[in-house]
């Protein structure tokens, strides 16, 4: 399916997970496993205790309704109508909500880095459908001025308790830069209600982890290596969190000997060409990371060091792994006893 590919880390798992060390014998360390294909990724669902199994059950039921709800090619769905409004209002769920809602604080934050109406474009690209193309400045001119995330009405109704959005006529959003990250949390979400106390899921790029590991450790999340994605450049050690990637290596296609990548620049709708490889970023909320890991990586390195110092350190939001084309690894100083190099070929450094 064509969904969620667009703008983001699709197909490829960006972040690899260390094996869990061994547990004991005792019936709460239990594991099931499930693997799921939705949003054009294969997800891995991993369970521990008595609840395991009923917890992969409620997790993919959740996976599958978001990849339902949000597909901009299924009729029935809530994308499909946002982009058919023809400048109307739409009756969207909390989840929708919520994630519009992320992305436009970010969109704003970072001056645009971040915008879910340039679904356009990536279809000019052919990076929804895997049919390849490089666009002429004139086609991506008459793309752009369709973008119109600013103009976005987001509404509420608490009395019941329903929203709904609208986007001028000719607006058309794609969800790709947000959804995995709310369907990683929401399946966390949906695991604990039924009492699943220990669980991690990887959804491509975006990995979520519930609690500790049975043994009250910590997990370990490495950190795949740009230049070698068989391999990795370090591990993140942490607790219940997410982690995101967004990188150059994740999605592109090769045309008369140029590499493009699907990482696209919103102001002029063409790959973004920075010194960045690829952005990680840790926070405890998935959606948040989900869009700050595509507007990190959008905004290059300068810019979102400072975006960092200004809304991940001074107000503890996040923390971030960015690996860059001079084989360097920088990270946030949140990360200092978390995050170890094991890779000979990059240097680290950490920023404050």
């Amino acid at each position: 399916m064509k969904m969620l590919t667009p703008l983001k880390k699709t197909l490829l798992v960006c972040l690899c997970l260390c094996m869990v060390l061994p547990l004991s014998a005792c019936g709460e360390t239990k594991m099931s496993q499930r693997q799921v294909f939705a949003m054009d990724t294969i997800m891995t669902l991993t369970a521990y205790g008595k609840n395991a199994d009923r917890g992969l059950t409620a997790a993919q039921g959740v996976i599958q309704s978001m990849n339902d709800m949000l597909d901009p090619d299924i009729e029935t769905s809530t994308t499909y109508a946002i982009n058919h409004a023809d400048g109307g209002n739409t009756s969207i769920s909390g989840q929708v909500a919520n994630m519009l809602s992320t992305a436009q604080v970010i969109y704003k934050q970072s001056g645009g880095a971040l915008d879910l109406t340039i679904y356009p474009v990536i279809q000019r690209w052919g990076f929804d459908s895997g049919r390849y193309y490089v666009p002429t400045d004139e086609e991506l001119s008459v793309d752009l001025s369709r973008k119109a995330f600013d103009k976005m009405v987001l509404t509420s109704f608490p009395s019941s308790g329903s929203y709904a959005v609208s986007f001028p006529a000719g607006t058309a959003i794609s969800f790709g830069a947000v959804a995995k990250g709310c369907a990683s949390e929401n399946a966390i979400k949906a695991m604990r209600n039924v009492g699943v106390k220990s669980a991690i899921v990887s959804l491509g790029g975006n990995v979520q982890t519930l609690g500790r590991k049975p043994d009250g450790s910590l997990w370990n999340v490495a950190v795949q290596d740009p230049n070698n994605t068989a391999s990795y450049v370090g591990v993140l050690t942490v607790g219940e969190t997410a982690v995101v990637t967004s990188g150059t290596y994740q999605r592109f296609f090769i045309q008369n000997g140029k590499t493009y990548h699907h990482l696209l620049n919103p102001e002029t709708g063409r790959p973004m060409n920075n010194t960045l490889k690829s952005v990680t970023i840790v926070c405890q909320d998935g959606t948040t990371a989900d869009c700050l890991s595509t507007a990190m990586f959008i905004l290059g390195q300068s810019k979102c060091i400072n975006y960092w110092r200004q809304y991940g350190a001074k107000e503890n939001l996040f923390d971030m792994v960015l690996i860059n084309n001079d084989n360097e690894v920088i990270c946030t100083k949140g990360l200092i006893e978390k995050f170890t190099l094991t890779n000979s070929d990059y240097t680290l450094r950490y920023i404050e």
